[in-house]
């Protein structure tokens, strides 16, 4: 029973980092319901105008893209960055129309290798995407790099207390101190405001950084 237990969680731990199959379909679903609040206070936090350029990175069932579209309106561009083949499908299908009018660009990529320029956004967000990434001070040196000077990167995360009682995250989670993951931002040049989610079952962090 314990090794059938291991392989659930670790299947389910699995599909949470790159959603994938038929089962991938079903996390999509999960992710944009659980992740909704988080998303949407990352998207704000982000503080976009009409016209403005912005990135969901690790978008996983889409939700930020949407939100992002609409915040940066007709005139902007919101990148969508996501390692997922699946997912990346998933996102063309729905949004056809917004790819067409170049409104949207999806691009496979990671954390630490993003698709995209230096400075070449007014905003970027990724929302429980850094648990995956084993190298957490080259994950925030590209956000970093691909931010302009003023503009907004936004890292949302489950308290780590929180998520370590789950599980699920035993199965290739990196849980990491909240202060860890301001340090690396403060590292790659950005003075980071720390604000809290207290959103029930699981409170969130956000750091909204600024590179230099």
């Amino acid at each position: 029973m314990n090794g059938v237990r291991a392989r659930m969680f670790s299947t389910l731990a699995g599909q949470l980092g790159n959603p994938h199959g038929v089962l991938g379909k079903g996390v999509a679903f999960v992710l944009n319901r659980g992740n909704k609040r988080a998303i949407e206070a990352a998207v704000t936090a982000t503080a976009l105008t009409t016209g403005a350029s912005a990135a969901d990175i690790g978008f996983g069932g889409g939700a930020g893209l949407s939100l992002l579209l609409a915040q940066v309106g007709d005139t902007g561009v919101v990148h969508g960055i996501e390692i997922s083949p699946d997912m990346l499908a998933r996102a063309r299908t729905k949004h056809a129309e917004e790819i067409a009018n170049d409104r949207l660009r999806l691009t496979e990529g990671s954390l630490t290798a993003l698709p995209l320029r230096d400075n070449s956004l007014d905003a970027a967000i990724t929302v429980n995407t850094v648990y995956f990434v084993p190298d957490l001070d080259a994950a925030c040196a590209e956000l970093a790099r691909v931010v302009r000077p003023g503009g907004r990167l936004v890292i949302g995360i489950g308290d780590p207390d929180t998520m370590a009682t789950l599980p699920f995250t035993a199965y290739g989670f990196t849980l990491r101190p909240v202060a860890d993951v301001i340090a690396a931002l403060e590292k790659a040049g950005c003075t980071v405001d720390h604000q809290q989610l207290p959103q029930p079952p699981i409170p969130h962090h956000l750091l909204v950084a600024t590179p230099g």
